[in-house]
């Protein structure tokens, strides 16, 4: 067997100033978020819709006992609604002070990479994109833009929870 090169530790992060991430795929795209916000992944569950909730506000799930508000991220980003199906998943993660759950496609993968691999959002989107999108990761022939959860789901939990 082979020692994978230096230039696939480094993107890799084997270093302790490595971060990790949690990818997923929303439609065609690829996304991820940090893995300190996730706090588990589960499977697709039908939510409860709430009256005058945005529309990209699923609805509510009972996780142990907790209202958990379901943000279809989708939706959310500007791409059309997700039809769901048992193969969807829902990444329950802690967004300030608030757990949310976010309907994605699928859960690609864990990545673990230097800090020097995220690379800003490019000015093309305007303000509305880097509200959304904290970075770009270039990894492995896929570029995976950085969610920033607590822009782009800054008025869910609270819209959800009213």
């Amino acid at each position: 067997m082979t020692e994978p090169s230096a230039s696939y530790a480094r993107r890799r992060g084997d270093g302790a100033d490595a971060r990790e991430f949690v990818s997923f795929r929303v439609g065609a795209q690829e996304f991820c978020v940090d893995i300190m916000c996730v706090r588990e992944i589960r499977g697709f569950t039908p939510a409860t819709a709430l009256p005058q909730a945005p529309g990209f506000v699923r609805g509510v799930v009972n996780l142990r006992g907790v209202v958990l508000p379901v943000v279809d991220l989708a939706a959310r980003l500007g791409f059309a609604p997700t039809e769901p199906t048992p193969r969807h998943v829902i990444i329950v993660a802690k967004v300030g002070r608030q757990l949310i759950g976010l309907l994605v496609d699928a859960v690609s993968d864990i990545l673990s990479v230097a800090p020097e691999i995220l690379q800003p959002t490019p000015d093309v989107g305007g303000e509305a994109a880097r509200a959304f999108v904290r970075g770009v990761l270039a990894v492995d022939g896929r570029m995976i833009s950085q969610i920033a959860l607590d822009h782009a789901l800054a008025d869910a939990g609270a819209e959800a929870a009213a």
